[in-house]
């Protein structure tokens, strides 16, 4: 994998969506995986219980994936700098949540390379379930890089 450049990334350029399937198994496993233990990510009953239609995902797994959604887009040699996010509707099983993301911003280094924000959203079936920013600093093509190509 290749690592993208910060001379040829341009303010506008759009990551290509990434549409993900949101089953039980998944916010279960991954509210675990994250040590997330709260009822409401694994238990249907004192999900209704506490107000909400069924168990939903937990913001360390939306954060996960919009940091494997960003990385896969800039290669191994991109290094995450900031993730702001705001939590919107909820994750819930069944539907499918589709990360998007438009590079925003460019402030280049003066050494070379740079950091891009990215604006990134990910919607699902009611509506906007994450919106908010990454700031990747990325490196330009006259930077040696250690990622493999």
């Amino acid at each position: 994998m290749s690592t993208r450049q910060f001379d040829t990334v341009t303010i506008g350029d759009e990551i290509a969506p990434l549409p993900l399937p949101l089953d039980r198994s998944f916010i279960v496993a991954t509210a675990i995986a994250t040590r997330d233990y709260q009822d409401v990510h694994h238990d249907p009953d004192l999900a209704q219980a506490k107000g909400s239609k069924d168990i939903f995902m937990n913001i360390l797994t939306t954060n996960g994936l919009i940091g494997r959604y960003v990385t896969d887009w800039a290669g191994p040699d991109a290094m995450i700098k900031k993730v702001a996010i705001r939590l919107g509707a909820p994750n819930y099983p069944g539907d499918t949540m589709t990360l998007m993301g438009t590079v925003t911003a460019k402030d280049a280094a003066p050494h070379g390379g740079g950091t891009i924000e990215i604006a990134i959203v990910g919607a699902n079936g009611l509506g906007n379930h994450v919106t908010g920013t990454v700031v990747l600093a990325l490196p330009d093509s006259q930077t040696p890089t250690g990622g493999a190509s």
